[in-house]
């Protein structure tokens, strides 16, 4: 059970990045990023009258709003980089960023892991340095942005995999209504700075970023739910799977060219993912 929430968790991330991705282009990635959290906070409302558990704690509801200080890191960075930079470096890097985090952190808890999860883990640090190394086609510039909005993406969603596993889900989705409001409010600062430079949106435009917003918000649901029935150091390695979802619609959609070290890198994360997941 715990396996397919994780990997369920995984496509709703990676289909909500890409969506939000492309629609930062289109749109302040600022204004993007607001409206998705908003959005990301009426669906963890709705998921609390779904998924009620014990009802409100204190503790859970404080890992709830610093796993709210990740999301908002995360979604800042990647929607960012996402919009300025290539999908195909910024969300590989962000997702074995988000893998090693929670694995690591799983270790020091007390997760207990076989040789071939420990494997997959160091596999991690060569696909880092596979998948950020410059292409010698592309802009050096271009590239380093992109390595640097997903570095801080996926340190943004590491912690955020963290506090939710910490918030546990015995007492329900509460954990995620404090998570998106502190999202909320520190995305929205940010926000008012793109809303003097932007005019409104197309229709079409804001009902994608509504539907990136439910996408990400069932996400960290599924991932809360997930860690009910495993183990962090796991379920946060598979949930860290959504950037193959995000790279495989950009490189159809959008036509980008992977170098031959970053599909090495892609490979190496795959596999290092799959190993842990085995």
């Amino acid at each position: 059970m715990a396996i397919a929430l994780a990997l369920l968790s995984a496509l709703s991330y990676g289909v909500s990045d890409y969506v939000a991705g492309v629609m930062s282009r289109a749109w302040d990635s600022r204004l993007v990023t607001a409206v998705a959290q908003l959005i990301g906070l009426i669906t963890a409302a709705v998921a609390v009258v779904a998924f009620p558990g014990a009802g409100p704690a204190a503790a859970p509801l404080w890992w709830g709003a610093l796993s709210g200080v990740g999301s908002a890191l995360g979604v800042l960075a990647l929607y960012q980089g996402l919009a300025a930079a290539n999908m195909s470096v910024v969300a590989p890097l962000c997702g074995v960023v988000t893998c090693v985090i929670p694995a690591a952190v799983g270790v020091a808890l007390g997760n207990r892991l076989t040789v071939t999860e420990l494997v997959g883990i160091v596999l991690t640090i060569p696909a880092v340095g596979l998948v950020s190394r410059q292409s010698a086609a592309g802009s050096r510039e271009h590239d380093t942005a992109g390595i640097v909005y997903g570095l801080t993406a996926g340190v943004g969603f590491g912690l955020l995999f963290v506090a939710l596993d910490q918030a546990g889900s015995h007492h329900g989705a509460w954990p995620l209504l404090p998570g998106q409001g502190v999202s909320l409010v520190l995305v929205v600062p940010f926000a008012i700075g793109g809303a003097y430079r932007t005019g409104m949106p197309s229709s079409k435009t804001l009902v994608t970023t509504i539907i990136a917003g439910v996408l990400s918000g069932a996400a960290n649901l599924l991932f809360l739910l997930a860690t009910r029935h495993g183990e962090l150091a796991i379920v946060g390695v598979l949930s860290s799977l959504y950037p193959a979802g995000t790279v495989l619609i950009a490189r159809l959609r959008l036509n980008e060219r992977w170098s031959q070290s970053q599909r090495l890198g892609m490979v190496t994360s795959l596999i290092a993912v799959i190993l842990v997941s085995v």
